[in-house]
């Protein structure tokens, strides 16, 4: 079983579990100095560092090609471009414009697979989306899911391979929570049928139970903590996952 695990900037790496590859978000309203600056830290403490791409919270060209070759020079040689925030800042609207310019050569490149929807973007945009991005990719991170059958449809559909996006151990209303940020329809739905007694509210569901289901599907899981590192740290190391 392969995991991958994503943080913040303001992360302290001292709490990060052994996970060898290490993604990095680049939130809206973020400079991405701060993010080639964590990333540098990632690859002296031994972590390999996959910064977001966030295409609509990046300027320009120059930009783009400032970031890319900062990240470079730090010994980071793999990115997750994605649309990000819903307002772009500058020239670029989508993922494939960032791909497009040909300045990550050299890079292992992972795209978002979104199955469950997206509340941006039609279905049918999204999938004409993937189709365009994939000749520039090497795998796909898809959102966090809940809904087993939704993923395992989406896998059966890919020629690349798939990073399935998991949470941490998060009881069921910050699950609630999260599902109705992201639009994870299929999730949410899935969420609140299963939700019978008050108890459940509160008490932390285990991600073993989506990894077992997808087992045949994929070995690629990829962790959103959500805050909650600690908690996913602790799973980890009881399962002998890191």
């Amino acid at each position: 079983m392969n995991f991958s695990i994503e943080i913040t900037i303001k992360t302290d790496l001292l709490n990060l579990p052994k996970i060898k590859d290490v993604y990095i978000t680049m939130l809206p309203g973020h400079d991405y100095k701060d993010v080639v600056k964590k990333a540098s830290e990632l690859v002296k403490a031994g972590f390999n560092p996959v910064p977001h791409f966030p295409a609509r919270s990046i300027k320009d060209k120059s930009d783009l090609k400032d970031y890319v070759l900062k990240c470079k020079d730090e010994g980071v040689n793999q990115a997750l471009v994605i649309g990000g925030s819903t307002q772009p800042i500058g020239d670029f609207h989508c993922s494939l414009q960032l791909l497009e310019t040909g300045l990550f050569d050299g890079f292992k490149i992972g795209i978002a697979g979104h199955p469950d929807g997206s509340p941006d973007i039609s279905d049918k945009d999204l999938e004409k989306a993937m189709i365009d991005k994939k000749p520039f990719a090497d795998y796909i991170v898809t959102q966090w899911l809940l809904d087993s059958d939704s993923i395992t449809k989406f896998i059966s559909k890919q020629s690349l391979p798939v990073h399935v996006g998991i949470t941490g151990p998060l009881n069921i209303t910050s699950l609630l929570k999260f599902a109705n940020i992201v639009g994870a329809k299929n999730s949410l739905n899935f969420l609140k049928s299963n939700v019978t007694k008050a108890v459940d509210l509160l008490k932390p569901r285990d991600p073993n139970d989506i990894i077992q289901k997808l087992k045949e599907s994929t070995e690629n899981f990829h962790i959103y903590t959500f805050g909650g590192l600690k908690e996913t740290n602790k799973w980890l190391m009881e399962n002998n996952y890191a």
